[in-house]
């Protein structure tokens, strides 16, 4: 059992990215596939499925460079279970000047800081790639 899954799926892919790994396994959920799928669609993984048995896991194919070189360099938890952080839609972090991707929880799903911005929607950052 765990306190933050959230906190240990991005520990996994972290990991998953040092260890040189084309992918890794962990517990299935739902905001964990909207994370994943968030990534994909920013190009910071290759893939993400969810398996059909028992238990379900999430199998996300990590994705590197022309010199082997990890997509993502830094993947930070923002938002915490004892300190959730909130923000409006002008206050969503901006990350590495636009190059770097915060995902927010919005009230209309899980999404990029970019994308929330432009639907002017604030919500709960989840975390923050780069």
């Amino acid at each position: 059992m765990t306190m933050d899954p959230i906190s240990d799926m991005l520990t996994i892919v972290r990991n998953g990215l040092k260890a040189r790994l084309h992918s890794v396994t962990m517990p299935a959920s739902a905001l964990k596939g909207e994370i994943a799928r968030v990534l994909k669609e920013a190009g910071y993984i290759t893939d993400a499925v969810t398996t059909s048995e028992f238990p379900k896991k999430l199998v996300v194919t990590l994705k590197y460079g022309d010199r082997a070189e990890p997509a993502i360099r830094e993947i930070r938890r923002v938002s915490k279970p004892g300190l959730r952080r909130y923000a409006s839609a002008a206050k969503i972090p901006s990350v590495l000047d636009g190059m770097g991707l915060a995902i927010v929880s919005t009230s209309k799903g899980v999404m990029s800081g970019a994308q929330a911005k432009k639907a002017r929607l604030g919500g709960e950052i989840i975390c923050t790639v780069a």
